[in-house]
């Protein structure tokens, strides 16, 4: 069993998470707590559960824009909905999901130009009867919250979830949002190859050690350094780094919610609020929408409190509404971003073998005629919203 956390562990998360993993110095600097002792309670965490740093990166300024699938899978066919989504070599993110639906989620980084394209692969699963209903929630980039500490009881080493506190909160929130919510202008590519692996590399261990970045690139370890801070954190090519740690401990889950607004002041106050809360791993602004997409983990004996804050909001005309699934933790998986896709300076979106793939793939006729039985008669018309430029999950490594 998991012991309780303290709260100089959290804090100590939440300090690697905001200054950087690899930078120990800073961090107990900061915590007035000696390096050494640091490195061992780190040591200790790791050792007691399961403990993971990775970068996150900033898409946008790589010329990819993010794409969120809710796809609502024909009963039977989850897993095969799930198969078929991996065909596209720009996902980053895929897992099951059961909630309102049962079916997938997947979270995507399109390169800028493709938009149309990757929709017409997601409406491929709808038209050929292989998903019920698929939804393309265009966003931005995600901010990540490091908060750790808020609602914690040191001297019960529990959550206490301050839902009617938090209501309270949000009518006083400002109206400023971190960068990473605001919709970018436009999409550049400010990274070359180097950059690229090097990205990757981190959002599988961002403690790698600029030697071994070296070693995997075959360059010297002072050429890494310098990729490492005058590209990617001099061109703000990195959105954060994140500490993975299951800090409720074994009976909790991940959900993933989209909340829309009437009012775009509204939407903003709300995001304010969720800047300091526990609960919340990352958020991102929907494009040219009043809607958040929200990736939230809960305590399960929490989550019912924190649907009915939601439940509130809408009757009290502050919401306009929201939908959500949970995480189907035996089915998740992660990549790194498809590095293999980039050459001399451009992202390469092969949309032509994509489809031929998935035809293929869906060239099984028993399998699309039983599918197509079993859609209702009246069909869902797809949500899309489009782009205006036209936990312990495994972290894959892209392979040429």
């Amino acid at each position: 069993m998991q012991k309780p956390f303290e709260m100089v562990d959290l804090k100590m998360l939440e300090a690697l998470a905001t200054y950087g993993p690899r930078n120990v110095t800073e961090v107990s600097r900061r915590l007035c707590m000696p390096a050494e002792t640091l490195r061992k309670r780190l040591k200790r965490l790791n050792s007691q559960t399961f403990l993971r740093f990775n970068a996150n990166v900033y898409h946008a300024n790589l010329g990819l824009g993010k794409a969120v699938i809710f796809a609502q899978a024909v009963p039977g066919y989850e897993n095969v909905l799930l198969d078929a989504l991996k065909i596209n070599d720009f996902w980053i993110f895929l897992s099951r999901c059961y909630g309102m639906f049962e079916g997938c989620v997947g979270i995507f980084t399109v390169p800028d130009g493709n938009q149309s394209a990757f929709e017409h692969f997601i409406s491929e699963l709808e038209r050929t009867g292989l998903s019920r209903r698929c939804q393309i929630f265009w966003s931005t980039c995600f901010y990540a919250v490091q908060s750790r500490c808020k609602w914690f009881n040191q001297e019960t080493k529990t959550w206490n979830f301050d839902w009617d506190g938090w209501v309270q909160e949000i009518e006083t929130e400002n109206t400023d949002l971190p960068y990473a919510l605001v919709e970018p202008k436009a999409f550049p590519v400010k990274a070359d190859e180097i950059d690229v692996f090097i990205l990757k590399e981190l959002e599988k261990d961002a403690t790698i050690s600029f030697k071994s970045l070296a070693k995997r690139l075959d360059l010297s370890p002072q050429l890494a350094r310098y990729h490492y801070y005058n590209h990617i954190m001099g061109k703000d090519l990195l959105e954060s780094f994140n500490a993975t740690v299951p800090y409720f401990g074994e009976d909790s889950e991940f959900s993933f919610f989209t909340i829309s607004f009437n009012e775009e002041e509204k939407l903003t106050r709300f995001a304010s609020s969720l800047m300091d809360k526990p609960f919340v791993k990352a958020l991102s602004k929907i494009l040219g929408k009043n809607q958040l997409y929200a990736y939230l983990y809960f305590p399960r004996s929490e989550f019912r409190g924190f649907l009915e804050v939601l439940s509130g909001l809408v009757r009290s005309g502050f919401l306009k509404d929201y939908q959500y699934v949970t995480q189907d933790f035996a089915s998740s998986i992660r990549q790194t971003i498809p590095y293999q896709c980039f050459e001399k300076g451009k992202w390469v979106y092969d949309h032509e073998r994509y489809m031929n793939i998935l035809n293929r793939f869906l060239g099984d006729t028993p399998l699309i005629e039983n599918a197509a039985a079993l859609k209702p008669t009246s069909e869902l018309k797809e949500d899309v919203s489009r782009n205006p430029h036209d936990n312990n999950n495994t972290i894959l490594n892209r392979t040429s």
